[in-house]
């Protein structure tokens, strides 16, 4: 059973920056993709971006390309999301997860989500 653990949200202006860091133990992960998904408040859970655990191989959410840049340092089993250029739309909690592959990442493991409000 894999075990993630999500840091680093917190409040930002617009225009800032934030990343946050997905940390992953319980087994190896080589065959397995990682990913973030968040959720706003009476807000439908939205794909954010994936990677591959090689990290060659990475997806994005339309409403984030360009801003959001995802990597994953296998060394430390922890995958990060660096956030530039913020919006207020950006707020909500934010989920790493963990699974088999893109189209079955949302049914795969799941860390207890973090916090991430931006203000305008």
């Amino acid at each position: 059973q894999v075990q993630l653990v999500e840091s680093g949200g917190g409040l930002v202006q617009a225009g800032g920056s934030l990343r946050l860091s997905c940390a992953a133990s319980g087994r190896t992960f080589s065959a397995y993709v990682m990913g973030w998904f968040r959720q706003a408040p009476g807000k439908e859970r939205e794909f954010v971006a994936a990677i591959n655990w090689s990290g060659g191989v990475t997806f994005y959410g339309d409403s984030v390309k360009g801003r959001f840049t995802i990597s994953i340092d296998n060394s430390k089993n922890t995958m990060y999301l660096q956030m530039n250029s913020l919006k207020s739309e950006d707020t909500a909690v934010y989920y790493c997860a963990e699974g088999r592959n893109l189209a079955t990442l949302h049914l795969g493991s799941w860390g207890q989500g973090t916090q991430v409000t931006v203000s305008s």
